[in-house]
């Protein structure tokens, strides 16, 4: 019986928490890359889901754009294509690219809005070739070859960086009701299609929103100190001075320099969180403390 009360006690207290955070953000939108565990749990993808839900009943727009990494290499496991890396980045020729755009503007994309749509909300799935909404162009890397002073660049196939975002699309499906999922495949100006880093097309598509917000799901808890404990409440500067001291390295600085191109870009802020957490995107929403790291352009 005890616990009952706790329970009773405690669901008045999240709800007029999370009030003042619902009228704040009432009529804004809101782009949540999604990815990582959250994408592969069953529970964790049925509270995303319910998370985007709330959202859309509550006034905000919420964007949804989507990795797939994971269900990519399986796929080309499968098909006994090789998966190769440069940089982090997947070397994509025009074989490995047809099982891209299948896997990621079929597969992955429909399984999320058939997610979203069974429980409430009206996604609609999207890829930069609907409506030639967001172009790019191919991207080339540079690598130091061991004992040479310089740089060889490597051309890595389908992979591109975007250029433009044609953001009707997108607005036309907010102001309708609608939940966008967007996968992270561009589309260049003669029509090729180009794999993108999702957490920079999320960053892409933002900025030309000019978000509210842009949330990055992760496998971590946020972005941690050299102590491990998860800095939040950041500003640029603070974040400059991290990456500049080696606090910030390896895997986390692309996320870190997306999230600052954003907020130095117009978006109010961008927040790196535990996506393994069930609600996460909720908890960091509407709850005074969130779950993972908040970064503004101006101190918070």
């Amino acid at each position: 019986m005890q616990t009952d009360n706790q329970e009773t006690h405690l669901i008045p207290r999240v709800l007029t928490e999370a009030l003042p955070y619902i009228q704040r953000f009432s009529g804004k939108t809101l782009v949540v890359k999604y990815g990582g565990n959250a994408m592969i749990d069953a529970t964790l993808k049925n509270s995303f889901a319910r998370d985007i839900v709330l959202l859309k009943q509550v006034g905000i727009n919420p964007v949804v754009v989507h990795g797939g990494g994971p269900q990519i290499g399986d796929y080309l496991a499968k098909l006994n294509i090789e998966s190769k890396f440069v940089n982090g980045m997947r070397v994509t020729d025009s074989e490995t690219m047809d099982v891209v755009e299948m896997v990621l503007g079929g597969l992955v994309n429909k399984d999320i809005v058939n997610l979203i749509n069974r429980n409430g909300g009206k996604a609609v799935g999207l890829t930069g070739k609907d409506g030639h909404f967001m172009t790019a162009k191919k991207l080339t890397v540079t690598r130091k070859t061991a004992g040479v002073n310089s740089s060889e660049i490597i051309d890595i196939g389908h992979v591109g960086e975007v250029t433009d975002i044609n953001s009707d699309v997108v607005d036309m499906l907010l102001h309708s009701d609608f939940i966008p999922v967007i996968a992270p495949i561009g589309v260049s100006d003669d029509g090729v299609s180009l794999n993108i880093n999702a957490d920079l097309v999320a960053g892409k598509i933002a900025e030309h929103l000019q978000a509210e917000k842009l949330i990055l799901l992760t496998n971590t808890p946020g972005l941690l100190d050299k102590d491990n404990r998860v800095l939040t409440g950041l500003n640029t500067e603070d974040v400059k001075n991290l990456i500049a001291d080696g606090t910030i390295h390896g895997g986390m600085l692309p996320k870190i320099n997306c999230a600052l191109e954003a907020v130095a870009n117009g978006v109010n802020s961008a927040h790196i969180i535990d996506g393994r957490v069930p609600h996460a995107t909720l908890l960091e929403i509407f709850t005074d403390r969130g779950v993972g790291t908040l970064i503004q352009n101006t101190p918070v």
